[in-house]
């Protein structure tokens, strides 16, 4: 069956190499960064199968950060990869567990969640060893300390292992995962890709369209999303940002709502953001927005009675008490925000010791901010404490919204 497989007509011509240097093992890990299209995901899903198929005898173990987002991605893409393969008679796919098994040999290719490390820990297999780890979406995990956790446990008991870890590179050239990719090791093989190198049927036009459309309206944006360059100064603010699609399915679950408003007219905005929190994850997902010049206030309200959102309550700029009493005499739920010397600075502070996570189609605006917002320098270029009164808009809504969970947590002094 191997020998009936093109893999040039399954993989893009960036990963031949690649490829050649997987199945002669040499490297152990493989670390595959690039923007949107580079095909990094989908390669892998591609030689795993492969790569068992040609060791009788071992396992594969494929993790995401959190256990529920699973499903939909990086499941569904190795099921995908399969399929290419011409494979999908030989495999059969199981949901509880979630985990692909080879009918031939018995062998499997497991999904887990990182958020429950010992699930993790009491994997077992029916014969054989994990010989294969894939980390997909690298940058979602809280550090080299958390990887090197999980391969410590599944890296045993065998004589070749490959270790897989693929993301899209995080816009500030600081984070982790950037950081992590630039130190050598001889063990380790470090390949980047763009969409540029894949084939563009492949892709489809619409695809290059939304790229195209996104170089000629925000260059910046492009070289992040879509050539995967880091493309933040270092003075970012917020480090701790998730950049990716929030899913129907994960909003269906959220049940933490929390909402708040900076109050503006022109040329500031007037803002709003609905979000949820899970607080077991220190995670914030921002929902919605509204942003918009020139809304009065029975306008802005009732923009937000329209989409439903009575149900959580409203946390308001204090500086507008006014506003905040039309909001109540029209039925919302609004309350002033409680503000005091230092509470910007905790409630910063306090943001950036979360991860959030931001859908740049559900969020635009939002997104804009939160990427975008750096702290000042002085004439030499050093940064300057404290945080920049301006773009701010909806990060400082973020900010009320989150107020109650954030007081419980310490006094704002």
């Amino acid at each position: 069956m191997m020998s009936d497989i093109r893999l040039s007509e399954k993989i893009g011509s960036a990963f031949y190499d690649v490829a050649h240097d997987v199945f002669h093992h040499g490297h152990t890990h493989y670390d595959f960064s690039g923007g949107r299209g580079s095909l990094k995901s989908s390669t892998v899903s591609v030689l795993v199968p492969l790569l068992l198929i040609n060791n009788p005898g071992t396992h594969a173990l494929v993790l995401r950060k959190v256990a529920n987002t699973i499903r939909d991605s990086v499941y569904a893409q190795y099921i995908w990869a399969i399929g290419e393969l011409g494979m999908a008679a030989y495999w059969e796919a199981k949901v509880s567990p979630m985990e692909l098994i080879y009918k031939p040999t018995g062998q499997k290719i497991m999904f887990r969640g990182a958020d429950d490390p010992m699930k993790i820990k009491s994997i077992k297999v029916p014969f054989g060893y994990i010989a294969v780890t894939h980390f997909e979406e690298k940058d979602q995990f809280a550090g080299r300390a958390e990887i090197r956790t999980v391969l410590q446990s599944t890296m045993r008991g065998g004589s070749m292992f490959w270790n897989f870890e693929s993301y899209n590179p995080p816009i500030s050239r600081d984070n982790w995962a950037n950081k992590d990719s630039l130190e050598e090791r001889a063990d380790r093989l470090c390949h980047k890709s763009t969409y540029l190198q894949a084939p563009p049927e492949w892709l489809g036009e619409q695809f290059l369209a939304e790229a195209e459309h996104l170089k000629a309206t925000d260059e910046r944006a492009y070289q992040h999303e879509y050539l995967g360059i880091p493309v933040g100064t270092g003075g970012n603010v917020f480090d701790n940002l998730e950049l990716r699609e929030i899913t129907d399915e994960e909003m269906s679950h959220f049940d933490h709502i929390y909402q708040g408003v900076d109050y503006g007219w022109f040329p500031d905005p007037f803002a709003f953001i609905r979000l949820h929190y899970d607080r077991a994850r220190e995670t914030i997902y921002l929902m919605d927005e509204i942003y918009q010049n020139k809304l009065t206030n029975e306008a802005s309200g009732n923009i937000i009675i329209q989409r439903g959102y009575k149900d959580a309550y409203i946390t308001c700029d204090s500086a507008e008490p006014k506003s905040v009493a039309d909001y109540r005499a029209m039925g919302l739920p609004a309350k002033a925000a409680v503000k005091g010397p230092g509470s910007v600075d905790y409630g910063m502070k306090w943001l950036q010791r979360r991860k959030i996570v931001i859908d740049r189609k559900r969020t635009p605006n939002a997104y804009n901010e939160f990427v975008n917002y750096e702290y000042d320098r002085n004439k030499d270029g050093d940064i300057i404490s404290g945080y920049p009164d301006e773009n701010n808009h909806l990060i400082d809504a973020t900010r009320y919204a989150v107020e109650r969970i954030s007081r419980r947590m310490g006094v704002i002094a």
